[in-house]
């Protein structure tokens, strides 16, 4: 790969994802895109570069997809789905009481543990919540992984990873050598291709917004920026998940960390304003 095409790649990169990458990461675009110019037929990645430059978007999402595409796996890091059953759930509760809705979002779902794991959570809760509409969106940039998440399916490896035998028992059902969540779980889950870099206004105000191990991967000032708009797309009292390597310190005053509780915080006072008709329950275009 010849440097001229590396600058190619990591401009195009960050302009349609975000992904930040540094100079020194020619390593990471050979071993996601060599694959992939094999599977068109051509030599090599300069190849795969001038499909691009002569305006194949075909190509251009598939990169993308390639080196967007991250690892993921049930109850990941366990802490904050601690956080969501011993903190969030019961404060979440309490303070919906009286309209039963609750909304939450998972702003990377990717091939869709995270929001099974939720689902799954809300699932064990059934007693507490017992009368609520509960809304689950998945939001992704592939849509490739998408599919993979609405269908629900996972190898023998991927269910092993994280995911507690007696959920495996309970929410899953073998068919050969793979597994798949059963239709209620499933159903729980509503999935849309989404770009962080873009407006995500119209999938209303959450009272949830799990937002991990993504950010890691953009400049500052595109977290800056997508912080602010989150906290426009939280409810004033609401909650954000980041992953373990995420902060808002230093970045953002529109959140502040929630006391002893790492990778979970709170709008800082008053939501940043926003349209006073931005629907809770946004029409929802996409299959679920």
């Amino acid at each position: 790969m010849t440097p001229p095409d590396y600058e190619y790649l990591r401009k195009l990169l960050k302009d349609h994802s975000g992904l930040d990458l540094s100079a020194d990461k020619q390593y990471l675009i050979e071993s996601r895109l060599l694959p992939l110019s094999r599977k068109h037929g051509l030599a090599g990645i300069g190849d795969l570069v001038q499909k691009m430059k002569a305006g194949s978007a075909s190509h251009i999402s598939q990169v993308v997809e390639a080196m967007t595409t991250n690892e993921t796996f049930f109850f990941r890091d366990k802490v904050p789905f601690e956080h969501f059953r011993d903190t969030i759930m019961p404060e979440i509760l309490k303070a919906r009481a009286g309209r039963k809705s609750l909304r939450i979002w998972c702003a990377a779902g990717s091939t869709g543990q995270e929001p099974y794991s939720l689902a799954m959570c809300l699932k064990e809760m059934s007693a507490a919540t017992a009368g609520f509409r509960i809304e689950i969106i998945a939001t992704d940039l592939s849509q490739e992984v998408l599919e993979k998440s609405k269908a629900g399916i996972y190898s023998q490896f991927e269910v092993q990873r994280g995911l507690p035998i007696q959920m495996l028992v309970k929410y899953f059902r073998q068919t050969g050598e793979l597994w798949q969540i059963n239709p209620e779980i499933r159903a729980m889950v509503q999935h849309r291709q989404l770009n962080l870099l873009h407006d995500f206004s119209g999938l209303g105000v959450f009272d949830v917004v799990f937002c991990r191990n993504v950010l890691i991967y953009f400049d500052q000032d595109t977290k800056i920026n997508i912080f602010n708009r989150l906290a426009r797309s939280l409810e004033a009292d609401g909650f954000l998940v980041l992953g373990a390597a995420e902060t808002v310190v230093g970045l953002t005053d529109s959140f502040k960390p929630h006391p002893d509780r790492r990778g979970l915080y709170r709008p800082n006072g008053a939501r940043l304003a926003a349209p006073a008709t931005m629907p809770r329950f946004a029409a929802m275009a996409a299959g679920h």
